[in-house]
């Protein structure tokens, strides 16, 4: 191996070390911007989130839950991530784009976008000596797809994602980049008024795909494939007054085994299971105040979550939304603030 691969082959590795410090969870999986949770909604509501989402987050969140939207959604979310936090992570931001519509007698259909921008840096040859300045990214784009298979019952979907990682160029005389191109696949499932009227539930699995690969096959790493199910439930829902309730509970099931072997043997150690929980109440549907807790032992986050809504109604027909959230960030950051504005008719 000569100089400039090892430096390259350096790099690459730091970055892998760094980004599960700054993500939810520990884990050995790859591309972990892929578990970060898009909307200011859920992220007020502890991200308890997949048995609730009824919008054009859903494809991110349970595109079985894209099923029962009837109206085309879009949807736009950023988060500065770790502001405040200094050094190297000042410039990192997470960014969500989404959009579905509903086709009479097809189903839903989605598309999002996710970016997760992780700023300029230096570029060095072996000597140490300034070769110049390069940007580092990551970014999926998913296209999604929900049908209800028993009415304002059961709705089914799935998502297919193609991602790309851009760590940083080659370096000296070698041709190699530290990129990496992906795929996977989600699956998830909403069931409405399981036992219970208004008590919903979900069951999701996340990020379904071969190994990635930054250097060489011998050095692939697992995409953070992630089981999430949820339950949510409306204390009452009139023209005045609306007030939810949700928990969730998630696991990221990557290890060093094959791809269906993780299916069992990924959720050793079982201690890694993230809980949340949230609540969102709303007034005359047009301002929600929202809370939850979010518990993440293995990566050391755990604490609440705060957040507020707005909607309006104009024209009888389209209505828009703003929301902002803060939630614990870990030993890094006291609190990721989230910001996301919807549109629906």
């Amino acid at each position: 191996m000569t100089k400039n691969k090892a430096v390259l082959y350096g790099m690459i590795i730091t970055f892998m070390l760094i980004l599960p410090s700054l993500l939810p969870a520990v884990s050995q999986g790859a591309l972990l911007f892929l578990t970060i949770e898009p909307g200011a909604r859920a992220n007020g509501m502890g991200r308890a989130y997949s048995a609730v989402v009824d919008d054009a987050y859903a494809g991110w969140w349970n595109p079985g839950a894209l099923a029962f939207n009837r109206k085309t959604q879009f949807a736009g979310a950023h988060t500065p991530w770790l502001q405040g936090a200094g050094g190297d992570a000042n410039d990192l931001f997470y960014e969500y784009l989404g959009w579905n519509q509903y086709f009479e007698g097809v189903g839903n259909l989605g598309m999002s976008i996710q970016w997760f921008d992780m700023g300029t840096q230096i570029q060095t040859n072996e000597d140490g000596i300034e070769l110049g300045e390069f940007h580092s990214f990551d970014v999926a784009a998913n296209v999604s797809y929900g049908y209800d298979v028993i009415p304002e019952k059961l709705g089914v979907g799935g998502s297919f994602k193609l991602v790309y990682s851009y760590l940083g160029p080659a370096t000296g005389q070698t041709d190699t980049e530290g990129n990496a191109f992906a795929f996977a696949f989600d699956l998830g499932l909403k069931a409405k008024d399981v036992v219970l009227p208004n008590l919903d539930a979900s069951v999701v699995l996340q990020n379904i795909g071969p190994n990635v690969t930054y250097v060489n096959d011998a050095q692939s790493d697992p995409l953070p494939m992630t089981f999430r199910t949820g339950l949510s439930y409306k204390l009452f829902d009139n023209p005045m007054n609306r007030f939810i309730v949700s928990t969730e509970a998630s696991k990221i099931l990557a290890n060093e085994d094959g791809l269906f072997q993780r299916f069992v043997s990924g959720w050793d150690p079982i201690d890694e299971v993230i809980y949340a929980a949230g609540a969102e109440y709303t007034y005359l549907d047009l301002i929600s105040l929202r809370g939850g807790w979010f518990n993440d032992k293995a990566g050391s986050i755990t604490g609440p979550s705060f957040g507020v809504g707005f909607q309006y109604r104009f024209s009888q027909f389209y209505k828009i939304n703003a929301d902002f959230a803060m939630i614990t960030g870990g030993d890094l950051v006291d609190y990721n603030k989230s910001f996301s504005v919807g549109l629906e008719f």
